[in-house]
């Protein structure tokens, strides 16, 4: 069976790095570690992982809820320990008084620094505190460099993870039923607009699905895709339950 025909095409060359790490994984009987995967990535790599396979998954962002993670491949007799996902906490704090942070304040300071986003995993701002999972092999570097956001001078310093505070999203579930998977049709439905409008939301480009801009109103909606519109928050295709019959 053609694994690639349940996927996106531009996700075939992200499957093949899978099948790559696994092949790696079973010859040499070294853990592979990855970099932050987003919820979609994460599905694709525990897709492609069944039950009999001589490696397993592990995935841990920081938290219970953690949205990006880290994944770890390893032999399948391998047991694992936090510490092995090699992630580091770092934290700051900030007055509120004075500026109002968000999360993407903090997110483009970091990739103002020319990090890959790839390296950073959730991000919390609330009450005063800015905390963000990173790559532990980055941490010192952002540390030094990442001394503002918005202006504001901050220092970040390493903590524990155990120092995490964690606020878990909340999330409206509800079921749906749709014409189609394209982009444009699930907008319709989620967000309660006519779909000339879920168009414009899309040609105006203030629409991503897994953090990354399309324009394409036909563009094809997987389980486990995160969609955000702007000013409109987000969304999570959690489950296709299947087709209905046409009448």
């Amino acid at each position: 069976m053609d694994i690639y025909q349940h996927f996106r095409k531009e996700e075939h060359a992200f499957i093949d790095q899978v099948l790559s790490w696994k092949d790696d994984v079973n010859r040499s009987y070294r853990n592979k570690l990855t970099d932050f995967l987003d919820p979609r990535q994460q599905f694709i790599v525990d897709s492609l992982t069944g039950k009999n396979d001589d490696v397993k998954v592990w995935q841990f962002g920081g938290g219970r809820h953690s949205e990006r993670q880290r994944a770890l491949i390893t032999p399948f007799y391998e047991q694992v320990q936090q510490e092995d996902f090699g992630l580091c906490l770092l934290q700051a704090s900030y007055q509120e008084k004075f500026s109002t942070l968000t999360h993407r304040d903090v997110l483009g300071t970091f990739i103002s620094l020319g990090l890959k986003r790839d390296k950073l995993g959730d991000i919390q701002v609330s009450n005063g505190l800015i905390q963000m999972i990173v790559a532990d092999e980055i941490a010192k570097f952002v540390v030094l460099q990442m001394t503002t956001v918005k202006r504001m001078k901050i220092s970040m310093e390493e903590k524990p993870l155990s120092a995490y505070r964690e606020q878990p999203s909340v999330w409206n579930e509800m079921g749906r039923t749709v014409s189609s998977l394209r982009l444009d049709t699930v907008l319709k439905e989620i967000y309660h607009v006519s779909r000339k409008e879920a168009s414009d939301y899309i040609k105006k480009q203030a629409v991503k699905v897994n953090f990354k801009l399309v324009e394409d109103v036909k563009f094809q909606v997987c389980e486990q895709d995160i969609i955000s519109v702007r000013s409109k928050g987000r969304s999570k295709l959690v489950k296709i339950e299947g087709k209905t019959k046409k009448r």
